[in-house]
């Protein structure tokens, strides 16, 4: 068990605890080759796990959000939170959420947030990168984006790993499935490890 410095049960989010152990551990195996680099960050669940592991190796996780939710996340989606929802700006708003629980769990030196969307990131990115996570909007535009945009800044050996992968489209949307078979078929991905809805493909 990893000893987390927050109680991440706290922590808004969708991740679960052995999802967040994997994304622990493949960080930790992926720090001579670069930073890591996280898309969708939400308040900061999976961030905490990621920026633990680049802690311990003196390494650096960028964490990209908007923050302004997903599509799932607005007033009256499935996922929405009336507590995340900025009144005055008529918004969500999940980034101060996020600052507070990074600052909690002791990563603010470690963590880089982006307030952008991806895309807008991605296009004078030029660094190359130790992992990949893809979590951010899952239609097939947002999450086609950031397979495009990020998969190609991955070193030989860096880990790529996909959220909310659902063999059964009853169970959830496919988008990030799709994305994970685009890669696989590519060539340039193997499947290294999966737990619940969590994928992590190495590239080769």
């Amino acid at each position: 068990m990893i000893k987390l410095p927050i109680e991440i049960n706290a922590v808004k989010g969708f991740l679960h605890p052995e999802e967040g152990e994997i994304l622990y551990r493949s960080c930790l195996e992926i720090a001579s080759l670069g930073p890591a680099l996280e898309v969708g960050s939400y308040c900061g669940k999976s961030t905490i796990y990621l920026g633990l592991a680049c802690l311990e190796n003196n390494n650096t996780l960028y964490a990209i959000d908007h923050h302004r939710g997903s599509e799932e996340h607005q007033p009256g989606e499935g996922y929405h939170d009336k507590e995340l929802f900025d009144v005055k700006r008529n918004q969500m708003d999940s980034f101060s959420e996020f600052r507070k629980n990074i600052e909690m769990a002791g990563l603010s030196e470690t963590v880089i947030p982006i307030v952008s969307s991806s895309g807008a990131v991605a296009r004078n990115w030029v660094g190359p990168l130790g992992m990949v996570f893809i979590d951010g909007g899952h239609s097939m535009e947002a999450a086609l984006n950031d397979y495009r945009s990020w998969s190609c800044h991955l070193r030989k050996g860096g880990f790529l790993a996909i959220h909310d992968i659902f063999l059964d489209p009853s169970e959830g949307g496919q988008a990030p499935h799709e994305i994970m078979k685009l890669a696989l078929s590519s060539g340039l991905f193997v499947e290294i490890r999966r737990v619940r809805t969590l994928v992590v493909l190495e590239r080769i």
